[in-house]
């Protein structure tokens, strides 16, 4: 295994909205990553699990002593991530000799209690050390720092979580990237459909007008009304079934959305907010589709593929950070 000194490796550095902004791109929520520094006696691993989640959700472990380090990692983390949740686990294992570790609380307790004994019993032999070590809990692995190694190890830390982070965000945004073109052949499925939409809208209108005026024969009979009201309740009906506005709108938030698939800051949450007002127009669509004859149940069955294609760019965008 390759050692890394801290010292040669580049520090992590800290990076502003503006410069974070500068390089966007489609990124994915979902990743790993680990990285290792290693040095004369100890080691040093950092691994980072990301999974989705609305806000940035920080949960670390990390080893006894290392506390002080939180705030440090938490502000590199805030600085590089903007949402998911992310299991930080920050590892410490010493080899050779700085391995083992002698507990002197343990040992002290037994010595005390040997030598009560001793002088209870007048014992004058002196205490077998080699015994003592080998009693339950003297020898052990070592696991916590020493505390003149402290700012060597921070300078260690700090190293391996840039590593890691560089690495999860090559992970993420391979994993933006397929979910770019995964939902980029939804939208153009949706546009598709809208266009053919449209189409059977405008075949639809001559039925609907003719369905209209034989309905209000059937509701009038003989009866005298004004033909320019006639005419006004006309309009008024076949505006209330038209849905070009509908398709309108939905056609632009697919453009919107195609935008934002290029990159954008925080752009999962913009992109979930347009799905929401594509489904509004979807559902508007549905309800005004023109009756039951074959335009208007092919409209119905292509607003309810509209819906499916939404529905499942939603999943997709739940993803994005």
């Amino acid at each position: 295994m390759t050692t890394t000194s801290p010292k040669s490796a580049t520090p992590v550095s800290h990076v502003s909205e503006a410069q974070r902004g500068a390089n966007d791109s489609l990124r994915s929520m979902t990743g790993y990553a680990q990285a290792r520094v290693e040095a004369k006696g100890w080691s040093i691993r950092v691994t980072l699990r990301s999974v989705n989640h609305r806000f940035l959700d920080l949960q670390f472990r990390i080893p006894e002593g290392f506390e002080p380090l939180e705030p440090k990692i938490r502000q590199i983390l805030r600085e590089r991530v903007r949402r998911g949740h992310l299991d930080v686990t920050v590892h410490y294992d010493l080899a050779g000799p700085a391995a083992v570790g002698v507990n002197e609380d343990v040992a002290v307790a037994y010595l005390q209690a040997v030598n009560s004994l001793r002088k209870k019993f007048e014992i004058h032999a002196e205490p077998d050390l080699a015994a003592i070590f080998r009693l339950p809990g003297v020898i052990g692995a070592a696991t916590r720092a020493r505390e003149d190694q402290f700012a060597e190890l921070e300078g260690a830390v700090t190293v391996c979580l840039g590593e890691a982070l560089e690495k999860l965000a090559r992970m993420r945004d391979v994993e933006g990237n397929h979910l770019r073109m995964e939902m980029s052949s939804r939208l153009k499925n949706i546009n598709e459909l809208v266009s053919r939409v449209a189409v059977l809208a405008e075949r639809a209108r001559p039925a609907f007008a003719t369905r209209l005026q034989k309905r209000l024969q059937e509701l009038l009979g003989d009866s005298q009304i004004d033909p320019v009201r006639l005419a006004h309740e006309a309009a008024l009906a076949a505006e209330r079934s038209d849905v070009s506005e509908e398709l309108a709108r939905l056609a632009s938030h697919v453009q919107q959305f195609g935008v934002l698939l290029l990159g954008a800051p925080d752009a999962g949450k913009k992109l979930d907010f347009l799905l929401q007002e594509m489904q509004r127009e979807a559902n508007t669509l549905l309800s005004k589709s023109p009756g039951t004859e074959a335009n208007g149940i092919a409209i119905t069955q292509i607003g309810l593929e509209i819906k499916s294609e939404i529905e499942k760019l939603r999943e997709q965008v739940q993803n994005i950070e």
